[in-house]
């Protein structure tokens, strides 16, 4: 009896490949989008400590307190945009790897439904020859009655 045999196996493999690699660069993009917002959490914790100190020390500490706080401001407007980019990054990834899933699952599919026509053959193959087995049996058993 012959093993079964998918004949798309090299497609379900790529496909399952492809799907991995984009596993790992939707993983990659979700870290990137993490960093981004710890990053924009440590200038804001920052911001707001120099901030509440701002008005404290000599004229020169203020005047510098306040040039740190004006840059401060600069970089987290920059971090926002930083953020937002990564979003759209990952919510790019994200779909990519749903089209990768399904492709993969489509040909998934393709060779459970061959797979259960093949394992149904093979059924009906051994319960006929069973069948026939039983049959030459009982006209055996019968002539050497008879």
């Amino acid at each position: 009896m012959k093993k079964f045999d998918f004949k798309l196996q090299k497609l379900l493999d790529i496909r399952y490949n492809k799907e991995e690699e984009s596993k790992l660069n939707f993983s990659k993009a979700q870290d990137d989008k993490t960093n981004a917002e710890e990053n924009l959490d440590k200038l804001n914790m920052n911001y707001s400590k120099y901030s509440e100190t701002r008005m404290h020390g000599n004229v020169v500490q203020q005047k510098t307190t306040q040039f740190y706080l004006n840059s401060l401001a600069t970089c987290i407007d920059e971090a926002i945009s930083e953020l937002e980019k990564k979003k759209m990054i990952l919510e790019e990834k994200r779909q990519d790897l749903k089209q990768k899933q399904v492709d993969r699952k489509t040909v998934d599919i393709l060779k459970d439904k061959q797979m259960d026509k093949y394992t149904k053959e093979v059924n009906a193959i051994e319960q006929r020859n069973n069948d026939e087995f039983a049959l030459y049996g009982y006209i055996r058993n019968t002539a050497e009655r008879g």
